[in-house]
């Protein structure tokens, strides 16, 4: 399946990924095992951050902790579709992160995949909304933070995207943006 996503930014310089389609839908829950075989198309891809300028790795476990995580267990509605659509823009979502901060180890589970701690980044993605006629009206911008783990072999990994939160502020209208 081909992507449609763009990296745009707004009059204040944040840069936001556009993903142009819902391809997750579910009115009450989401169907996380359609997400995790999504995710695996990325598994063994690198990406560097622009801000940072570091690699990310994409891992194999990264499909199952994505779609089966204590944060994803407990998405409702609208945020579980966000978090399952933003599956789209990942390469991007690295891409334009920011505000790398660190935190170490706190779990013995995780003494050999996330050996010298964790990063988190802050990331911004935008989703459409559709009209009664089908069409998109606007796009939904949601603020989240991108959870990289520092495993034993000294490599940086995508874990998960998590605190996914709607920015009510920031609206796109469709014409805005160029599809």
């Amino acid at each position: 399946m081909d992507r449609r996503v763009d990296v745009v930014e707004d009059l204040d310089g944040n840069k936001t990924v556009v993903i142009h389609d819902i391809i997750f839908k579910g009115k009450r829950s989401m169907d996380w095992t359609e997400v995790e075989e999504y995710l695996k198309r990325f598994v063994g891809e690198e990406y560097i951050i622009e801000d940072t300028g570091d690699l990310i790795y994409i891992g194999k476990d990264l499909p199952d902790e994505y779609t089966h995580s204590n944060y994803t267990m407990l998405l409702r509605g609208a945020n579980a579709k966000a978090k399952a659509n933003a599956t789209q823009g990942i390469p991007e979502m690295l891409l334009i992160a920011n505000e790398r901060e660190y935190e170490e180890n706190r779990k013995d589970k995780h003494s050999k995949n996330a050996k010298y701690g964790w990063y988190s980044y802050v990331t911004r993605f935008a989703l459409p909304v559709y009209g009664e006629n089908g069409d998109i009206e606007r796009y939904n911008v949601f603020r989240a933070i991108i959870l990289v783990r520092h495993a034993e072999d000294n490599k940086l990994y995508l874990y998960d995207i998590m605190k996914i939160k709607k920015e009510t502020s920031n609206l796109f209208q469709s014409e805005d943006l160029t599809q």
